[in-house]
Protein backbone atom coordinates (compact mmCIF):
# COMPACT_ATOMS: atom_id res chain seq x y z
CA UNK A 1 0.00 0.00 0.00
CA UNK A 2 1.22 3.49 -0.76
CA UNK A 3 0.29 6.76 0.87
CA UNK A 4 0.54 10.53 0.58
CA UNK A 5 0.56 12.87 3.53
CA UNK A 6 -2.75 14.30 2.32
CA UNK A 7 -4.69 11.21 3.29
CA UNK A 8 -4.31 11.06 7.04
CA UNK A 9 -5.96 12.39 10.13
CA UNK A 10 -3.07 12.42 12.63
CA UNK A 11 -5.16 11.72 15.73
CA UNK A 12 -6.51 8.57 14.12
CA UNK A 13 -3.09 7.02 14.80
CA UNK A 14 -3.52 7.53 18.54
CA UNK A 15 -7.22 6.85 18.63
CA UNK A 16 -7.02 3.81 16.35
CA UNK A 17 -10.04 4.78 14.24
CA UNK A 18 -10.53 4.77 10.48
CA UNK A 19 -7.03 3.46 9.73
CA UNK A 20 -5.74 7.04 9.85
CA UNK A 21 -7.15 7.74 6.41
CA UNK A 22 -9.12 10.87 5.64
CA UNK A 23 -10.78 9.59 2.52
CA UNK A 24 -11.33 6.12 3.89
CA UNK A 25 -13.82 7.65 6.29
CA UNK A 26 -15.73 9.91 3.94
CA UNK A 27 -17.57 7.64 1.52
CA UNK A 28 -20.84 9.54 1.77
CA UNK A 29 -23.92 8.42 -0.12
CA UNK A 30 -25.06 10.97 -2.69
CA UNK A 31 -21.64 12.52 -2.95
CA UNK A 32 -21.87 15.16 -0.23
CA UNK A 33 -19.39 15.28 2.60
CA UNK A 34 -18.47 17.85 5.20
CA UNK A 35 -21.73 19.74 4.74
CA UNK A 36 -23.23 19.75 8.19
CA UNK A 37 -25.14 22.95 8.95
CA UNK A 38 -22.72 25.65 9.93
CA UNK A 39 -19.59 23.75 8.92
CA UNK A 40 -19.51 24.06 5.17
CA UNK A 41 -21.49 24.54 1.97
CA UNK A 42 -25.04 23.27 1.90
CA UNK A 43 -25.57 20.04 -0.07
CA UNK A 44 -27.12 20.21 -3.49
CA UNK A 45 -30.87 19.45 -3.43
CA UNK A 46 -30.50 16.17 -5.33
CA UNK A 47 -27.58 15.06 -3.20
CA UNK A 48 -28.79 15.82 0.29
CA UNK A 49 -27.63 13.54 3.07
CA UNK A 50 -30.08 10.85 4.07
CA UNK A 51 -30.96 10.95 7.73
CA UNK A 52 -28.49 8.97 9.82
CA UNK A 53 -29.85 6.12 11.96
CA UNK A 54 -30.95 7.72 15.20
CA UNK A 55 -30.13 4.87 17.56
CA UNK A 56 -26.42 4.53 16.91
CA UNK A 57 -25.74 8.24 16.70
CA UNK A 58 -27.90 8.93 19.74
CA UNK A 59 -25.88 6.47 21.79
CA UNK A 60 -22.63 8.23 20.93
CA UNK A 61 -24.19 11.66 21.46
CA UNK A 62 -25.51 10.56 24.86
CA UNK A 63 -22.03 9.44 25.92
CA UNK A 64 -20.61 12.82 24.88
CA UNK A 65 -23.37 14.74 26.69
CA UNK A 66 -22.88 12.80 29.93
CA UNK A 67 -19.13 13.40 29.85
CA UNK A 68 -19.65 17.10 29.20
CA UNK A 69 -22.04 17.35 32.16
CA UNK A 70 -19.48 15.61 34.38
CA UNK A 71 -16.68 17.97 33.32
CA UNK A 72 -14.94 15.26 31.29
CA UNK A 73 -13.91 15.17 27.64
CA UNK A 74 -16.98 14.59 25.45
CA UNK A 75 -14.75 13.72 22.51
CA UNK A 76 -12.96 10.95 24.38
CA UNK A 77 -16.28 9.58 25.68
CA UNK A 78 -17.65 9.52 22.15
CA UNK A 79 -14.55 7.71 20.91
CA UNK A 80 -14.99 5.04 23.57
CA UNK A 81 -18.64 4.61 22.55
CA UNK A 82 -17.64 4.22 18.90
CA UNK A 83 -14.94 1.72 19.86
CA UNK A 84 -17.44 -0.35 21.87
CA UNK A 85 -19.82 -0.41 18.90
CA UNK A 86 -17.32 -2.37 16.82
CA UNK A 87 -17.73 0.04 13.92
CA UNK A 88 -14.51 -0.49 11.97
CA UNK A 89 -14.83 2.78 10.08
CA UNK A 90 -16.53 4.85 12.77
CA UNK A 91 -14.55 7.92 13.80
CA UNK A 92 -14.84 10.99 16.00
CA UNK A 93 -13.32 14.28 14.86
CA UNK A 94 -12.70 17.43 16.80
CA UNK A 95 -14.12 20.61 15.28
CA UNK A 96 -10.67 21.50 13.91
CA UNK A 97 -10.07 18.04 12.49
CA UNK A 98 -13.40 18.03 10.71
CA UNK A 99 -12.65 21.40 9.17
CA UNK A 100 -9.32 20.00 8.01
CA UNK A 101 -11.10 17.03 6.47
CA UNK A 102 -13.31 19.41 4.53
CA UNK A 103 -10.25 21.29 3.33
CA UNK A 104 -8.71 18.03 2.16
CA UNK A 105 -11.79 17.29 0.10
CA UNK A 106 -11.39 20.77 -1.41
CA UNK A 107 -7.84 19.80 -2.41
CA UNK A 108 -5.99 21.56 0.42
CA UNK A 109 -3.94 20.00 3.22
CA UNK A 110 -1.06 20.53 5.63
CA UNK A 111 2.05 18.43 5.15
CA UNK A 112 5.62 18.30 3.89
CA UNK A 113 4.90 17.14 0.34
CA UNK A 114 6.02 13.51 0.44
CA UNK A 115 4.39 10.40 -0.95
CA UNK A 116 5.62 7.09 0.45
CA UNK A 117 5.12 3.34 0.36
CA UNK A 118 6.23 0.43 2.49
CA UNK A 119 8.43 -2.10 0.74
CA UNK A 120 8.13 -5.87 1.30
CA UNK A 121 11.01 -5.73 3.80
CA UNK A 122 9.22 -3.04 5.84
CA UNK A 123 11.33 -0.11 4.68
CA UNK A 124 9.55 3.18 3.93
CA UNK A 125 10.50 4.54 0.53
CA UNK A 126 9.77 8.02 -0.80
CA UNK A 127 7.76 7.57 -3.99
CA UNK A 128 7.16 11.21 -4.84
CA UNK A 129 8.08 14.75 -3.83
CA UNK A 130 5.74 17.59 -4.63
CA UNK A 131 7.39 20.45 -6.54
CA UNK A 132 7.81 23.54 -4.36
CA UNK A 133 7.05 21.66 -1.15
CA UNK A 134 9.17 21.71 2.03
CA UNK A 135 10.46 18.24 1.15
CA UNK A 136 11.52 19.39 -2.31
CA UNK A 137 13.24 22.49 -0.90
CA UNK A 138 15.18 20.22 1.46
CA UNK A 139 16.52 18.20 -1.48
CA UNK A 140 14.62 15.00 -0.71
CA UNK A 141 14.18 12.82 -3.79
CA UNK A 142 12.04 9.96 -4.99
CA UNK A 143 13.75 6.71 -4.01
CA UNK A 144 15.16 8.02 -0.74
CA UNK A 145 14.51 5.87 2.31
CA UNK A 146 12.66 7.45 5.23
CA UNK A 147 14.19 5.97 8.37
CA UNK A 148 12.66 8.06 11.16
CA UNK A 149 10.29 10.94 11.91
CA UNK A 150 11.06 13.11 14.95
CA UNK A 151 13.39 10.39 16.20
CA UNK A 152 10.83 7.58 15.88
CA UNK A 153 11.91 4.66 13.70
CA UNK A 154 9.35 4.01 10.96
CA UNK A 155 10.54 0.74 9.44
CA UNK A 156 7.77 -1.85 9.53
CA UNK A 157 5.04 0.62 10.48
CA UNK A 158 1.92 1.02 8.34
CA UNK A 159 2.50 3.75 5.81
CA UNK A 160 -0.72 5.44 6.95
CA UNK A 161 0.79 5.92 10.40
CA UNK A 162 4.03 7.24 8.97
CA UNK A 163 2.40 9.92 6.84
CA UNK A 164 0.12 10.83 9.74
CA UNK A 165 3.17 11.59 11.87
CA UNK A 166 4.57 13.64 8.99
CA UNK A 167 1.42 15.71 8.91
CA UNK A 168 1.24 16.23 12.64
CA UNK A 169 -1.78 16.91 14.80
CA UNK A 170 -4.38 19.09 13.09
CA UNK A 171 -4.55 21.53 16.00
CA UNK A 172 -1.26 21.16 17.87
CA UNK A 173 1.09 20.93 14.87
CA UNK A 174 -0.29 23.19 12.12
CA UNK A 175 1.51 24.68 9.13
CA UNK A 176 4.77 26.28 10.22
CA UNK A 177 5.69 23.66 12.82
CA UNK A 178 8.84 21.64 12.20
CA UNK A 179 9.42 17.92 11.81
CA UNK A 180 12.79 16.12 11.73
CA UNK A 181 13.27 13.43 9.10
CA UNK A 182 15.92 10.71 9.17
CA UNK A 183 16.82 9.80 5.59
CA UNK A 184 19.05 7.44 3.66
CA UNK A 185 20.26 7.50 0.07
CA UNK A 186 22.62 4.72 -0.89
CA UNK A 187 25.41 4.76 1.71
CA UNK A 188 24.55 8.25 2.91
CA UNK A 189 22.43 8.74 6.05
CA UNK A 190 21.42 12.20 7.23
CA UNK A 191 18.69 14.26 8.93
CA UNK A 192 16.61 17.13 7.61
CA UNK A 193 14.36 19.45 9.58
CA UNK A 194 11.50 20.80 7.48
CA UNK A 195 8.49 22.94 8.28
CA UNK A 196 4.99 21.80 7.49
CA UNK A 197 3.16 23.96 4.97
CA UNK A 198 -0.31 24.46 3.56
CA UNK A 199 -0.31 22.68 0.22
CA UNK A 200 -2.75 22.01 -2.58
CA UNK A 201 -3.21 18.68 -4.25
CA UNK A 202 -2.77 17.72 -7.87
CA UNK A 203 -4.93 14.59 -7.86
CA UNK A 204 -5.10 14.06 -11.64
CA UNK A 205 -2.09 13.75 -13.91
CA UNK A 206 -2.11 12.89 -17.60
CA UNK A 207 0.75 11.59 -19.72
CA UNK A 208 1.03 10.13 -23.19
CA UNK A 209 2.89 6.87 -23.81
CA UNK A 210 5.14 6.29 -26.81
CA UNK A 211 2.35 4.17 -28.30
CA UNK A 212 0.00 7.16 -28.28
CA UNK A 213 -2.11 5.74 -25.47
CA UNK A 214 -2.73 7.89 -22.40
CA UNK A 215 -2.26 7.23 -18.69
CA UNK A 216 -4.66 9.16 -16.44
CA UNK A 217 -3.48 8.85 -12.84
CA UNK A 218 -6.11 9.67 -10.21
CA UNK A 219 -4.79 9.88 -6.64
CA UNK A 220 -8.06 10.82 -4.92
CA UNK A 221 -11.63 11.84 -5.63
CA UNK A 222 -11.59 15.32 -4.12
CA UNK A 223 -13.85 18.05 -5.48
CA UNK A 224 -13.60 18.59 -9.22
CA UNK A 225 -11.69 15.39 -9.99
CA UNK A 226 -14.53 13.77 -11.95
CA UNK A 227 -14.67 16.75 -14.30
CA UNK A 228 -10.89 16.71 -14.67
CA UNK A 229 -11.02 13.07 -15.81
CA UNK A 230 -13.89 13.83 -18.20
CA UNK A 231 -12.11 16.85 -19.69
CA UNK A 232 -8.83 14.94 -20.08
CA UNK A 233 -10.57 12.16 -22.02
CA UNK A 234 -12.46 14.61 -24.24
CA UNK A 235 -9.17 16.17 -25.31
CA UNK A 236 -7.73 12.85 -26.51
CA UNK A 237 -7.64 11.86 -30.19
CA UNK A 238 -10.39 9.46 -31.19
CA UNK A 239 -9.55 5.80 -30.74
CA UNK A 240 -6.57 6.20 -28.44
CA UNK A 241 -6.61 3.93 -25.41
CA UNK A 242 -6.66 5.00 -21.77
CA UNK A 243 -5.01 3.47 -18.72
CA UNK A 244 -6.96 4.72 -15.71
CA UNK A 245 -4.37 4.39 -12.95
CA UNK A 246 -6.14 4.08 -9.59
CA UNK A 247 -3.25 2.60 -7.63
CA UNK A 248 -3.04 4.08 -4.16
CA UNK A 249 -6.30 5.97 -4.62
CA UNK A 250 -7.91 5.90 -1.19
CA UNK A 251 -11.25 7.30 -2.35
CA UNK A 252 -13.07 10.52 -1.58
CA UNK A 253 -16.36 11.89 -2.81
CA UNK A 254 -18.70 9.37 -4.37
CA UNK A 255 -20.21 12.05 -6.62
CA UNK A 256 -16.77 12.57 -8.20
CA UNK A 257 -16.34 8.84 -8.82
CA UNK A 258 -19.77 8.74 -10.46
CA UNK A 259 -18.81 11.67 -12.70
CA UNK A 260 -15.64 9.81 -13.67
CA UNK A 261 -17.72 6.71 -14.43
CA UNK A 262 -19.99 8.86 -16.60
CA UNK A 263 -16.96 9.65 -18.75
CA UNK A 264 -16.87 6.05 -19.96
CA UNK A 265 -20.50 4.93 -19.63
CA UNK A 266 -23.62 5.98 -21.49
CA UNK A 267 -25.89 6.14 -18.46
CA UNK A 268 -26.90 3.13 -16.42
CA UNK A 269 -26.16 1.81 -12.97
CA UNK A 270 -22.89 2.63 -11.19
CA UNK A 271 -23.67 1.21 -7.74
CA UNK A 272 -26.41 0.52 -5.25
CA UNK A 273 -26.18 1.26 -1.54
CA UNK A 274 -28.27 1.09 1.58
CA UNK A 275 -28.71 3.57 4.40
CA UNK A 276 -30.25 1.95 7.45
CA UNK A 277 -31.98 -0.56 5.18
CA UNK A 278 -33.25 2.01 2.68
CA UNK A 279 -32.04 0.92 -0.78
CA UNK A 280 -30.74 3.58 -3.18
CA UNK A 281 -28.87 3.71 -6.47
CA UNK A 282 -26.25 5.79 -8.26
CA UNK A 283 -26.45 6.23 -12.02
CA UNK A 284 -24.04 7.52 -14.66
CA UNK A 285 -25.02 10.40 -16.87
CA UNK A 286 -25.67 9.60 -20.52
CA UNK A 287 -23.26 10.54 -23.29
CA UNK A 288 -20.00 8.99 -22.10
CA UNK A 289 -17.46 7.44 -24.46
CA UNK A 290 -18.20 3.74 -24.78
CA UNK A 291 -15.83 2.73 -27.60
CA UNK A 292 -12.45 3.96 -26.37
CA UNK A 293 -10.22 1.06 -25.16
CA UNK A 294 -9.90 1.25 -21.38
CA UNK A 295 -7.79 -0.50 -18.74
CA UNK A 296 -8.10 0.19 -14.99
CA UNK A 297 -4.92 -0.37 -12.98
CA UNK A 298 -5.49 -1.08 -9.26
CA UNK A 299 -3.71 -2.32 -6.14
CA UNK A 300 -4.26 -2.92 -2.44
CA UNK A 301 -4.34 0.83 -1.87
CA UNK A 302 -7.33 1.31 -4.19
CA UNK A 303 -10.17 2.03 -1.79
CA UNK A 304 -13.68 3.28 -1.24
CA UNK A 305 -14.95 5.51 -4.07
CA UNK A 306 -12.12 4.24 -6.29
CA UNK A 307 -13.40 0.69 -5.75
CA UNK A 308 -16.92 1.84 -6.56
CA UNK A 309 -15.67 3.17 -9.91
CA UNK A 310 -13.59 0.06 -10.60
CA UNK A 311 -16.49 -2.27 -9.84
CA UNK A 312 -18.81 -0.33 -12.14
CA UNK A 313 -16.39 -0.38 -15.07
CA UNK A 314 -15.71 -4.08 -14.56
CA UNK A 315 -19.31 -5.22 -14.12
CA UNK A 316 -20.50 -3.16 -17.07
CA UNK A 317 -17.80 -4.74 -19.27
CA UNK A 318 -16.32 -1.32 -19.94
CA UNK A 319 -12.75 -1.85 -18.72
CA UNK A 320 -10.26 -4.63 -18.21
CA UNK A 321 -9.08 -4.41 -14.60
CA UNK A 322 -5.49 -5.43 -13.93
CA UNK A 323 -3.25 -5.33 -10.84
CA UNK A 324 -3.95 -6.84 -7.43
CA UNK A 325 -7.07 -7.17 -5.27
CA UNK A 326 -8.29 -3.80 -4.00
CA UNK A 327 -8.57 -2.87 -0.34
CA UNK A 328 -12.22 -3.71 0.34
CA UNK A 329 -13.75 -0.56 1.85
CA UNK A 330 -17.36 -0.51 0.75
CA UNK A 331 -19.18 1.04 3.68
CA UNK A 332 -21.12 4.31 3.93
CA UNK A 333 -20.58 6.77 6.78
CA UNK A 334 -22.86 9.58 7.92
CA UNK A 335 -21.79 12.44 10.20
CA UNK A 336 -23.57 14.01 13.16
CA UNK A 337 -22.66 16.92 15.43
CA UNK A 338 -22.00 15.95 19.06
CA UNK A 339 -22.31 17.94 22.31
CA UNK A 340 -19.08 19.86 22.72
CA UNK A 341 -18.64 20.52 18.99
CA UNK A 342 -16.99 17.31 17.76
CA UNK A 343 -18.37 15.23 14.90
CA UNK A 344 -19.05 11.48 14.80
CA UNK A 345 -19.06 9.61 11.51
CA UNK A 346 -20.65 6.19 11.86
CA UNK A 347 -21.22 3.38 9.38
CA UNK A 348 -24.84 3.22 8.24
CA UNK A 349 -24.73 0.93 5.22
CA UNK A 350 -22.77 -0.64 2.36
CA UNK A 351 -22.62 -0.30 -1.39
CA UNK A 352 -22.66 -2.98 -4.10
CA UNK A 353 -21.46 -3.07 -7.68
CA UNK A 354 -23.95 -3.15 -10.58
CA UNK A 355 -23.81 -6.96 -10.52
CA UNK A 356 -24.66 -6.97 -6.82
CA UNK A 357 -21.21 -7.77 -5.48
CA UNK A 358 -20.38 -6.54 -2.01
CA UNK A 359 -17.01 -4.80 -1.74
CA UNK A 360 -16.56 -4.33 2.00
CA UNK A 361 -13.98 -6.78 3.32
CA UNK A 362 -13.67 -8.41 -0.11
CA UNK A 363 -12.33 -5.83 -2.52
CA UNK A 364 -12.39 -6.06 -6.29
CA UNK A 365 -10.56 -8.99 -7.92
CA UNK A 366 -8.77 -7.91 -11.14
CA UNK A 367 -9.45 -9.61 -14.45
CA UNK A 368 -5.70 -10.02 -14.81
CA UNK A 369 -3.50 -10.23 -11.72
CA UNK A 370 -0.05 -8.64 -11.95
CA UNK A 371 2.28 -7.09 -9.37
CA UNK A 372 1.10 -3.46 -9.44
CA UNK A 373 4.24 -2.19 -7.67
CA UNK A 374 6.55 -3.18 -10.51
CA UNK A 375 7.18 -0.95 -13.55
CA UNK A 376 6.12 -3.89 -15.71
CA UNK A 377 2.53 -3.40 -14.52
CA UNK A 378 2.10 -0.35 -16.71
CA UNK A 379 3.69 -2.17 -19.63
CA UNK A 380 1.22 -5.01 -19.11
CA UNK A 381 -1.62 -2.50 -19.13
CA UNK A 382 -0.34 -1.10 -22.41
CA UNK A 383 -0.17 -4.60 -23.89
CA UNK A 384 -3.76 -5.27 -22.86
CA UNK A 385 -4.82 -1.99 -24.44
CA UNK A 386 -3.18 -2.95 -27.71
CA UNK A 387 -5.37 -6.04 -27.84
CA UNK A 388 -8.62 -4.20 -27.22
CA UNK A 389 -10.67 -3.09 -30.17
CA UNK A 390 -13.49 -0.58 -29.93
CA UNK A 391 -16.04 -1.77 -27.37
CA UNK A 392 -19.75 -2.04 -27.96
Amino acid sequence: MSGRDLFCQPRRVRHGAALALVFASVLVAGGVTGSLPGTGPEPEPDAARPAAPAGRHDEVARAAAEALADGKSPEEAAERAVSRSGDRWGAVYSHGEYEELEEALDGRYTGVGLSARRESDGRIEVTGVRTGSPAADAGIREGDRLRSVDGERVDGRPVTEVVAILRGDAEEEPAGTSVRLGLERGTRAWSETVRRASLSTDPVTVRTLATGDTVIRVLSFSKGVGAQVRDAVRRLPSGTGVVLDLRGNSGGLVSEAVTAASTFLDGGLVATYDVDGDQRALHAESGGETTRPLVALVDGGTMSAAELLTGALQDRGRAVVIGSRTFGKGSVQMPSRLPGGSVAELTVGHYRTPAGRGVDGRGITPDLEVDPAKPAALERARTVLSGLGPTA
